[in-house]
């Protein structure tokens, strides 16, 4: 039996003045599991995964990775001590750095004998770019950047929040492809946040509809 990696413990989360964004979630997710969350833009699914990376604290619950709990009523561990990948749709390099260096930022633990940030730059077919700078390639290709940048500190979870929706059919599809292989191939542990339901097939072991607040599974068969 595979470990837990994320355990979500009746989690509930609202913003002052307002009604409940999230109500009673309980999640587990295991090691090398890829999980699609589902629901229309503004029901609570990108809070959630903000609150899994730290960003955001919930209202009540815990929020546990590896068995240690990060997040509770009392306290929150900050967002860079949660070893926690973050994907978002707008990408979000640093415009200063080269695409090597976007790469190189979070690696903590440098090793001489792997040049990790070109291992993943070679993974996603960018190798050739890591001495420009973002602005100077291609929406597509900034988008393996994000990917590789976030999967080079070996995180324990790769949150993805929408990172193919602003990508063309074509390049959509083989970035699809592309970066499931390199997830089942790095044994990933992987959330991802999206409207489609055709990329959550594609990608995922199961598959959560957020609705009204609330998670629940859904029986939809997936092909891996």
């Amino acid at each position: 039996m595979k470990p837990s990696v994320l355990e979500i413990k009746n989690l509930s989360h609202s913003y002052e003045n307002e009604t409940s964004i999230l109500e009673n979630i309980n999640l587990l997710v295991k090691s090398g599991e890829i999980i699609s969350i589902l629901g229309s833009s503004g029901c609570g699914k990108t809070t959630l995964l903000r609150i899994i990376a730290g960003l955001e604290k919930q209202s009540r619950g815990t929020v546990e990775i590896n068995h240690s709990i990060v997040s509770d009523a009392n306290f929150s561990t900050p967002p860079e001590n949660r070893n926690i990948g973050l994907v978002v749709q707008d990408r979000a390099l640093f415009p200063h750095l080269t695409i090597y260096e976007n790469v190189n930022f979070g690696i903590r633990n440098l090793s001489s004998e792997i040049d990790i940030p070109l291992e993943y730059l070679k993974l996603f077919k960018v190798e050739n770019l890591s001495k420009k700078y973002p602005h100077e390639i291609s929406g597509g290709e900034q988008q393996r950047v994000a990917l590789a940048r976030s999967m080079a500190p070996n995180p324990d979870i790769l949150l993805l929040d929408e990172p193919f929706n602003a990508l063309d059919k074509q390049l959509k599809t083989e970035l699809h492809n592309e970066t499931k292989k390199i997830f089942r191939k790095k044994n990933s542990t992987v959330i991802i946040v999206s409207h489609d339901i055709e990329e959550a097939k594609f990608f995922s072991d199961k598959i959560y509809k957020m609705k009204n607040g609330q998670l629940a599974e859904m029986s939809i068969m997936t092909k891996n």
